[in-house]
């Protein structure tokens, strides 16, 4: 998306993007929510759940992520998951220490605001959004309000969205909710089932493969595909993604799922 982190956007996410769709045809695109689309799972994920993935660079490992769903806040008197991603590593010759945290609504999912911390090389930034869902606006720290979306998410919180809808194999699934406009519509092409194995072990998961408005792997002329476990969870298991110059992908090597008990 516009703003994740340089090393998942370039070359990352420009990790966190193409293998063709199968020649036969596909259902017409899911209406986005809001507009029909059947109830999201919003028991695929509980406060605690940890997962942790080794990042490669071809054959070469090059560092380490984690998600972490660390529990809930109150943000302007909405009741919001916390949500942490973290990625280090690099080469000798270049380091990376980036860190996102979202604040998402527990009911909607809607985003509320959006902090990261980017360390790349030389290259520094901090940037902090204040997303206002009822208003349809956003605002980055000490800026004015601009126009976003009604249902908004950001870049961390789409991938827990992603894991609420119950994907069917086949369908082409179109949101407008990237709190940013101009990266919208967000499609996701749901390719197929497949038998994975990963370092935390052996899942059955459902492939898909995400387009954006927006440079990088996962544009539409990106080459990734994410492998999501086709249980309840829908928890990401594996990314892999084609580059001009090689292939960098993510392995699921640990994971804890939290309190499921609430």
């Amino acid at each position: 998306m516009r703003h994740a982190p340089r090393f998942l956007s370039a070359p990352l996410l420009g990790t966190v993007a193409a293998i063709a769709m199968s020649a036969q045809s596909r259902p017409a695109p899911a209406p986005a929510p809001g507009q029909g689309i059947v109830a999201l799972n919003k028991a695929a994920f509980a406060a605690g759940e940890r997962l942790s993935y080794d990042v490669s660079f071809g054959r070469l490992h090059v560092g380490h992520g984690t998600m972490l769903l660390a529990g809930t806040d109150t943000i302007r008197g909405h009741t919001a998951w916390r949500a942490i991603f973290t990625i280090s590593g690099g080469t000798f010759f270049f380091r990376v220490r980036d860190s996102t945290v979202s604040w998402f609504d527990t009911a909607t999912l809607s985003s509320l605001r959006f902090v990261q911390h980017i360390n790349e090389g030389r290259y520094h930034a901090d940037r902090d959004y204040a997303i206002y869902p009822e208003r349809a606006t956003y605002a980055r720290l000490d800026k004015p309000e601009v126009p976003s979306v009604h249902e908004p998410l950001d870049d961390a919180s789409f991938l827990y969205f992603l894991r609420s809808v119950p994907l069917e194999v086949g369908r082409t699934y179109t949101f407008n909710r990237y709190f940013q406009p101009e990266g919208n519509p967000i499609t996701i092409h749901v390719l197929r089932r497949e038998r994975v194995t990963v370092p935390a072990g052996t899942f059955n998961a459902i492939v898909v493969k995400p387009q954006f408005k927006t440079p990088g792997i996962f544009s539409e002329k990106g080459h990734a595909e994410v492998w999501l476990a086709d249980d309840s969870t829908h928890m990401m298991v594996q990314l892999k993604s084609g580059l001009s110059f090689g292939s960098l992908n993510l392995y699921l090597t640990r994971y804890s799922l939290g309190d499921r008990s609430r």
